[in-house]
C-alpha cells in the first residue's frame, strides 16, 4: 500500500491528541487564554530557532519557489496560509477554554463533528469524490453526532466552534502544496504567535512563577504542537482531506475513554452507542482502502478552494 505512510502519520497525530488532557488538565487552574500565550509564543520560538538553524537552505527554497510563482498564485498561497494561522489560533484557544472549563467530553464531540464537517468541506470546495459506503460513513458519524448533542446542546454548539475551526485549517491546507511541511508550519505558528501578541499585555494574567506550568507548556508545545501537526501536514501529501477527517474520529474515541476512565466524567447508554457508531464509521469509511492494500492509490481530484 504505496500511502500507508501517509495513515501511518495521520494516525499517530491523531492519537497523540487524543491524550491531550493528560497534560492539559494538569494545569488547568491556569487561565486558557494564558495557556494559549505561552503554547504559541514557546512553538513559535523553537520553530524558528530550528529553521534559522538547521532549515535555512529550505527556508531560501521556500522563498524562491514562491516568489517563481505567478502573482495570482502568490496571492492564493499568502492567503491560504494566513487563513491557516487564524484557524489554528481559533481552534487552539477554543479547545482550551471547553477542555478546562466546559468538559472533556465536549471537546471529544468537537473532534466527532470535526471529520464530517471536513469530509462536506471537501466534498463542496475540493470537488473530492465520495463513493456510496462513504456516504452512508458520513451518514453514520452525523447519526452519532445527533445522539451525542441531543442531552446537550451547549455542548454542541461549543463543540462546532472547535471542530469547524480545525476542519477549515485542514481543507486550506491541502491545497498548500508545494511547500516544505517544516517551513509552512514554522509560518503558521510565527504568524499566530504575532496575532496573539498585541492581546498578551491586556489578557494576560500574572507570569507564572512554577517549573510545572513550564514543564506542561513545553511538552504541549513540542509533543502535542509540533509533531502532530507536522505528522498531519505530511499525512495531506498523500491522502484527501475526507481521509484525514474521518481518520480525526480516533482523537476524540480515546479522549472519551479518558474522560470516563481516568476523569470519572458521567457516560449514558446514549453516549455509549453513539460513539460506537462513530467508531463504525470511522471502519467503513476506510473499508475500500483496508480491503484493496495492494491496490493502487486512489487519484487525487481537482479543485481549488477560490
Amino acid at each position: 500500500m504505496k500511502d500507508a505512510k501517509y495513515y501511518l502519520a495521520a494516525i499517530a497525530a491523531f492519537t497523540t491528541w487524543g491524550f491531550f488532557s493528560l497534560v492539559l488538565k494538569p494545569i488547568h487552574s491556569y487561565p486558557s487564554l494564558d495557556i494559549l500565550f505561552y503554547r504559541v509564543f514557546s512553538c513559535a520560538v523553537l520553530m524558528l530557532v530550528i529553521a534559522v538553524l538547521f532549515k535555512r537552505q529550505k527556508l531560501q527554497e521556500t522563498i524562491i519557489i514562491y516568489k517563481a510563482l505567478p502573482a495570482n498564485k502568490r496571492r492564493i498561497t499568502l492567503l491560504l496560509n494566513i487563513c491557516g494561522s487564524i484557524f489554528l489560533t481559533i481552534n487552539w484557544f477554543s479547545f482550551i477554554y471547553v477542555m478546562n472549563h466546559i468538559s472533556i467530553k465536549a471537546t471529544s464531540l468537537a473532534y466527532l463533528v470535526c471529520p464530517i464537517l471536513t469530509t462536506l468541506l471537501a466534498y463542496f470546495l475540493l470537488h473530492e469524490k465520495l463513493s456510496k459506503l462513504q456516504w452512508l460513513s458520513v451518514a453514520l458519524g452525523l447519526t452519532g453526532c445527533i445522539l451525542l448533542s441531543y442531552a446537550n446542546m451547549t455542548d454542541m454548539l461549543y463543540s462546532m466552534i472547535v471542530g469547524l475551526s480545525y476542519a477549515l485549517y485542514l481543507i486550506s491546507q491541502r491545497k498548500n502544496t508545494g511547500f516544505d511541511k517544516f517551513i509552512l508550519l514554522t509560518f503558521h505558528i510565527v504568524l499566530s504567535a504575532l496575532i496573539l501578541l498585541p492581546f498578551y499585555p491586556v489578557f494576560s494574567g500574572p507570569i507564572p512563577v512554577t517549573f510545572h506550568f513550564y514543564f506542561y507548556v513545553e511538552i504541549i508545545a513540542v509533543g502535542f504542537t509540533i509533531v502532530p501537526l507536522l505528522l498531519n501536514l505530511y499525512a495531506l501529501k498523500g491522502i484527501n482531506s475526507s481521509t484525514v477527517g474521518m481518520l480525526l474520529n480516533i482523537n476524540p474515541i480515546i479522549a472519551f475513554v479518558l474522560a470516563t476512565v481516568v476523569y470519572r466524567e458521567p457516560v449514558t447508554q446514549m453516549q455509549a452507542i453513539a460513539y460506537s457508531v462513530i467508531f463504525v464509521s470511522v471502519i467503513v469509511f476506510n473499508i475500500r482502502h483496508i480491503r484493496f492494500s495492494k491496490a493502487q492509490p486512489e487519484a487525487k481530484q481537482p479543485g481549488t478552494l477560490m
